[in-house]
């Protein structure tokens, strides 16, 4: 069977059926374990799955904000949580697009502080908050997930500095890689970065790999992940040699 014939099969599988093993999709291909597990790091070196123990997952892309505010709230605010804390009064926080970052605004109600976000559901959480100087970037609007993009989105923030960057993403590599499932998200992303005096990743357990095609920093652009349970021992060990304080809700991970 040619490349080209296993790679669709594969996919079709994975897309019908979700997540299959190694071994699943050679007895369904009739092809060797060996000769799967090529066809998945081609496959996934083109964006269109993750690579999982013992098997893979498809890449779907973004999903729209109200159905991924639904997953994992108890961890995400655990996450938010302990971010919240790491702010002062009088400081400024940028906070990127996002479940977890809106979780994160629910827990800035009554601080003096100022934030800045092109995430239009911050946005709506902080508004009535007098406390807050709350300043909503420019750009054109993704509906379904709730944000704004683009070069206006990316001129802004040239013009802007945060004390503070809480960022999302879709999943982190073992090489400690931030990535990303929409590609139009990026740019605004590693603008943020440059903005941010100091980074803080928000990465629940299972962004450990996660998902995502597109790379949006290395572990040397961070200064902080918050997770909320340990990273696993490569992920972790790539993170710590650039320098990167993990934080284990609840503790410091060492």
């Amino acid at each position: 069977m040619l490349a080209e014939r296993r790679h669709q099969l594969i996919l079709r599988v994975l897309r019908s059926g979700g997540p299959a093993s190694v071994t699943d999709l050679s007895e369904q291909l009739g092809v060797s374990p060996a000769t799967i597990r090529r066809d998945l790091v081609k496959l996934e070196e083109d964006g269109l799955l993750t690579r999982v123990h013992g098997g893979a997952v498809l890449e779907e892309g973004d999903q729209p904000f109200a159905e991924v505010a639904e997953v994992r709230v108890a961890e995400k605010d655990a996450i938010a949580e302990r971010a919240a804390a790491m702010v002062r009064d009088g400081q400024s926080v940028l906070l990127d697009i996002g479940t977890t970052a809106y979780r994160l605004a629910r827990q800035l109600h009554g601080r003096r502080l100022t934030v800045i976000t092109s995430n239009l559901v911050v946005y709506e959480e902080l508004a009535d908050d007098e406390g807050i100087e709350l300043v909503l970037l420019g750009g054109m609007v993704r509906r379904e997930y709730r944000s704004l993009v683009g070069f206006l989105t990316e001129d802004n923030l040239r013009q802007l500095h945060a004390d503070w960057l809480f960022l999302g993403t879709s999943g982190v590599r073992p090489g400690g890689q931030v990535m990303d499932t929409t590609v139009v998200e990026v740019p605004v992303k590693r603008a943020m970065i440059k903005a941010g005096e100091k980074v803080v990743l928000l990465a629940d357990a299972a962004k450990f790999p996660g998902h995502g095609m597109a790379k949006v920093c290395g572990p040397e652009d961070l200064d902080v992940v918050v997770t909320n349970e340990p990273v696993d021992t490569e992920t972790r060990a790539s993170l710590q040699e650039a320098g990167v304080e993990v934080v284990v809700t609840g503790r410091v991970q060492t």
